[in-house]
């Protein structure tokens, strides 16, 4: 399991100064803690962290020494910095159910030869134990034609008895759709051209 090193962060410091000075801020919840620990670490940890986990990941979280068994709940990334700004992690009970996500990664998409292959849904959410946490959902899409679509309801966690589903089933996760080729020269009708004619007298 990867291991993230942290220490507690003193709140009368600045995030934006933290952040300059090469750290990420972030949080510990949880039933069994009091109250939630601010904490901060490297940024280069945190890099390193994101190339292997993402949001939904289980990981082991040592703050000041103290190890906390851990799920990565929210992830503050800007877009614009390209960097992460906060971690927020749930530390996890052994017998307590809790929500997360599994992240979807498509397979083989480059070999759907015919039509244009969508993916509607980025991440499955759901309710399970510590033991029974997914945290990558991997579909073959290598094998789909036109019209094919593969719905929640048709992956392994679906089947899953340890996991409650809190994505609708019916939800369709990726699907092929036809390639439209449109004539531009033809897309408006001679009715349509006088309408619009008629709309500018």
């Amino acid at each position: 399991m990867t291991t993230l090193k942290a220490e507690r962060r003193d709140m009368a410091v600045k995030a934006k100064k933290l952040r300059r000075e090469g750290y990420v801020t972030g949080s510990v919840f949880g039933r069994e803690l009091k109250e939630s620990l601010p904490i901060r670490f490297s940024k280069k940890d945190a890099d390193r962290l994101m190339k292997t986990s993402g949001k939904g990941s289980r990981i082991m979280l040592e703050v000041d020494g103290q190890q906390y068994n851990v799920l990565i709940k929210e992830i503050d990334f800007d877009a614009l910095k390209r960097q992460i700004n906060e971690i927020d992690f749930q530390a996890l009970v052994q017998n307590e159910m809790v929500n997360s996500v599994a992240e979807i990664l498509l397979l083989n998409h480059d070999k759907v030869q015919e039509g244009v292959l969508e993916q509607h849904l980025e991440e499955i959410s759901y309710r399970a134990l510590p033991a029974s946490l997914v945290e990558k959902i991997e579909i073959d899409v290598g094998g789909m034609h036109v019209g094919d679509a593969i719905h929640v309801k048709d992956l392994a966690i679906a089947a899953d008895k340890n996991v409650h589903l809190l994505t609708d089933p019916e939800e369709i996760v990726v699907s092929v759709a036809a390639v439209h080729n449109v004539d531009l020269g033809e897309t408006e009708t001679g009715e349509e051209a006088g309408e619009a004619a008629e709309a500018q007298s």
